[in-house]
């Protein structure tokens, strides 16, 4: 009896360690590369409130809020992936607050993508009352209007949630892991989802064409700044690539419920892994990167401080 309780013993810790393993292996090749991302959204946070021509800007301000709506989102969408893969099974409430955040969070960036567009539109267009369209205040403002805009929806998803009977629920323990699909308890959710997704993206993608138009309009113009003008026009063109990315997002919830209807579980959750580096972790990734190459007034006090301040001869004399 002693020799088979050892040897069950034994079986039973090699399945605990494979468990384990295979969690470390399955989770690393996607963490890893988040947590670095994490640092590089962070740093280029803090590069953003380390100067005055940053924080009195109109533009860097928005950029700001946009790479914090990003950095909040991966960090959540990140936490929600570690508590899927170790099997954590939550509670409702706090799987609903975890998933109105993600939501939060995950509308400011089409949001912010057009008001980005609007002051590059202004600037091109109108350059001698830009100064005085675009200013801290009304940029403040514009950024209030969208967070509770945002706001507004999640209320909107709270209060769709009163229709679904948990008194009926013999526990509000979760029994699969916490997703957004997990909280659309009821069909008029998921109508509603699907509408305001629309609304939203098409709101912003028609605020981004139109405004591209305009400077294309404006470049043909003698008064013109052609080079400042040429300027715009690229980087509205990448606030539409920025805004397909994050479109992307939205398809990611009908895939799974597509591919579950035809797959088992674990190729499921293996294709869920593939569609969440893709779809929700690298549009969210791309911004910090492509503004801080791209910006040259970013880019060398970003080096800076992503090397700890350290002064390289590669990167030239420390920033002032």
């Amino acid at each position: 009896m002693s020799f088979a309780s050892r040897s069950q013993n034994n079986i039973t810790v090699g399945f605990q360690y494979r468990g384990v393993l295979e969690l470390v292996l399955f989770s690393a090749p996607i963490t890893v590369p988040c947590c670095v991302f994490l640092f590089i959204n962070g740093t280029m946070l803090f590069t953003l409130r380390s100067k005055s021509v940053f924080r009195e800007t109109s533009r860097y301000i928005l950029l700001y809020n946009l790479l914090f709506a990003d950095t909040v989102q991966m960090a959540l969408a990140q936490l929600m992936y570690l508590l899927s893969v170790s099997r954590i099974w939550m509670t409702y409430p706090v799987c609903g607050v975890l998933a109105m955040l993600t939501e939060l969070t995950n509308d400011i960036s089409p949001l912010t993508l057009g008001l980005m567009s609007l002051e590059r539109y202004v600037a091109v267009c109108y350059p001698l009352r830009h100064a005085t369209i675009i200013t801290i205040r009304n940029t403040g403002v514009a950024i209030i209007a969208v967070w509770a805009f945002s706001s507004l929806n999640v209320l909107t998803r709270v209060i769709l949630l009163s229709e679904f009977p948990f008194e009926e629920l013999e526990s509000l323990q979760m029994k699969d892991f916490c997703s957004d699909i997990a909280m659309f308890l009821g069909p008029m959710s998921d109508h509603y989802d699907k509408a305001y997704a629309c609304f939203l993206f098409l709101s912003a993608g028609v605020t981004i064409t139109c405004s591209f138009i305009g400077v294309m309009i404006a470049a043909r113009s003698a008064s013109t700044d052609k080079a400042s003008a040429h300027k715009t026009r690229n980087t509205l063109l990448l606030h539409l690539v920025q805004l397909g990315l994050s479109l992307l997002s939205t398809i990611n919830d009908p895939l799974i419920i597509a591919i579950s209807k035809i797959l088992d579980r674990v190729s499921i959750l293996r294709i869920q892994s593939i569609l969440y580096v893709c779809i929700i972790l690298l549009p969210r990734c791309l911004n910090a990167l492509i503004y801080g190459i791209r910006d040259q007034t970013i880019r060398p006090i970003l080096m800076y401080h992503l090397c700890c301040r350290l002064k390289l001869p590669r990167l030239g004399s420390q920033p002032r």
